[in-house]
């Protein structure tokens, strides 16, 4: 999907998501391409603050995106 189309379903995943799972996961747009979108989890994890919905196009060679969760590290280790 391009930006706007994965940017809308980002927005409806936070809406439908209870708050247990916003406190647990990431939702984040990433660029399809595996190896993009891989990178780009692999940077937002060091400094999830310093990203926005918009970080993801430095990422992407192609516009094409999805839309992703994953669990947030927890500094509870």
């Amino acid at each position: 999907m391009n930006y706007q189309e994965a940017l809308k379903h980002k927005k409806e995943s936070e809406q439908n998501a209870d708050e247990s799972v916003a406190k647990l996961f990431h939702i984040v747009i990433t660029p399809s391409n595996t190896d993009e979108s891989a990178k780009f989890i692999e940077d937002f994890l060091k400094s999830p603050e310093s990203f926005n919905d918009e970080s993801c196009k430095q990422y992407s060679s192609d516009g094409n995106y999805e839309v992703v969760s994953f669990k947030k590290e927890t500094g509870d280790h």
